[in-house]
């Protein structure tokens, strides 16, 4: 009985209990509602606030990340450019060096330049001093056959070109011996190479050029096989720039003997000719002597037998014949003292401005008794135009007049490769001058040249070049 009312009593207590848990419940979920509908009408009052907050966090926290970020990257950069500075600084005192090599080889080569430009420029005046001085050129041949007997020698000798160590090639010392041996054989047949292209285009004007190349090309192979100790020896290169000179001057001997020869021939057939006209002036003049003074014998024994006027015509008749006889037998006597004086004659100074251009003058010298027929010639010598005379000098010693002239105006020559012509860029007055001091007689110069021909042909290229119409 008593235990069904505890349990009732519990049971009524839960009911009571379970009553009020849901009325309390009720009262909570409907102010749970109204703090809802309170919340969502906050919200909605409030929603631009909280947007903004929300971006403003946002925006701080990618700020924030973007900081450390550029941060790091500075810190990278940084780091980089430290680097970068160290490796600039590095190949800037790498480049300085550099720099400063560069500079010391310039300066070695504008020497070098330097030495060669005014060698050229000495050259091109015609100033070469040669390292040999034979008379003929046949001494010059056996000398350049004895200079190339020394280089075979050094060659079959195997001194031409050395290496300073043995070398060995997979532990043979044989092996080794017969690369270097080839390597030496390279190297001198691209030495004997350069030597020759630099022999074969030898001239007047490039011979130091030419000898800077072949010590610049020993150079050059010997860098190439610095590392096996191979080069090519001094001895050698000696022989080989012995060889440049000899060619050169040789080549420059033979041209010599050849003008010398052409001189040579020129001037014995200038004095044929010239003693031919002397012959014929001698016999003309001794025909008109013959001639006048058969007439003067006749006119002698004519004027005995005559009277009166015919005397009188006749005694001057035999006057006149005296005189003409008289100078015949000058003229006869005129031609046998040139015939016997070789060297007397005629210097002339002529000019021709269409083939030469203005202030260009030839001095040579005639034998002929006429020396305008000299000129003429001339005139037809391979020029398109004839030339004009300003001067014609007799003088018992032509050759030695012509000689003094040329040497006056030596620097003045036209052609500085061949001193055997007689051009010269000189002003005529200057000739004329030095003509007065040196030679007794007078001078009439003309100073004017018509050079007719010239200028016909420069009217007609002229009117043949202007537009018609």
């Amino acid at each position: 009985m008593t235990e069904s009312i505890i349990l009732i009593v519990l049971l009524v207590m839960v009911a009571v209990v379970l009553t009020l848990t849901l009325l309390r419940l009720r009262t909570v979920r409907a102010s749970h509602e109204t703090l809802q509908r309170t919340h969502a009408e906050l919200v909605r009052r409030f929603q631009p606030v909280v947007d903004v907050d929300m971006e403003r966090q946002r925006v701080v926290t990618e700020l924030a990340i973007e900081r450390q970020r550029q941060q790091t990257e500075l810190e990278g950069a940084r780091a980089q450019a430290q680097a970068q500075v160290a490796q600039a600084r590095s190949e800037g005192l790498r480049a300085a060096s550099e720099l400063q090599a560069l500079h010391l080889s310039v300066d070695r080569l504008r020497q070098e330049f330097r030495a060669l430009d005014e060698q050229s420029d000495l050259q091109s005046f015609g100033f070469y001093t040669p390292r040999y001085s034979f008379a003929e050129s046949a001494r010059y041949q056996a000398k350049l056959e004895e200079i190339r007997g020394r280089q075979k020698m050094q060659l079959k000798d195997k001194t031409a070109a050395t290496c300073s160590i043995e070398w060995t090639v997979n532990g043979s010392k044989s092996e080794g011996k017969k690369q270097i041996n080839q390597t030496l054989k390279l190297m001198l047949r691209a030495f004997n190479g350069e030597c020759d292209a630099a022999i074969a285009k030898v001239r007047y004007n490039n011979i130091h050029i030419m000898e800077a190349r072949i010590q610049k090309a020993r150079e050059a192979i010997n860098g190439l096989a610095e590392i096996q100790n191979c080069r090519i020896s001094p001895d050698y290169l000696t022989l080989k720039l012995q060889e440049l000179f000899l060619v050169h001057e040789y080549e420059e001997k033979i041209q010599e003997e050849k003008e010398e020869q052409r001189r040579i021939r020129e001037q014995m057939r200038e004095e044929e000719v010239a003693l031919r006209e002397i012959e014929k002036a001698r016999q003309e003049a001794e025909k008109e002597e013959l001639r006048y003074a058969d007439a003067l014998r006749k006119a002698q024994n004519e004027v005995e037998r005559a009277t009166g006027a015919k005397q009188q015509k006749l005694r001057a008749q035999i006057e006149e014949l005296e005189r003409k006889l008289a100078e015949a037998h000058t003229n006869k006597q005129r031609a046998l003292s040139r015939a016997q004086m070789t060297r007397s004659g005629h210097v002339y100074i002529t000019s021709n401005i269409g083939s030469f251009g203005e202030e260009v003058f030839k001095i040579g010298m005639t034998r002929r008794l006429d020396p305008m027929d000299r000129v003429k010639e001339l005139g037809d010598a391979s020029v398109p135009f004839e030339f004009d005379v300003h001067a014609i000098l007799f003088t018992e010693d032509a050759p030695s007049l012509e000689n003094q002239l040329h040497r006056a105006f030596h620097h003045r020559r036209v052609n500085r490769i061949n001193g055997k012509k007689e051009f010269f860029r000189v002003e005529l007055r200057e000739i004329v001058d030095y003509v007065r001091i040196h030679h007794s007689a007078e001078v009439e110069v003309v100073h004017t040249a018509p050079a007719e021909e010239f200028r016909k042909t420069q009217a007609f290229l002229q009117q043949a070049t202007q537009p018609s119409g």
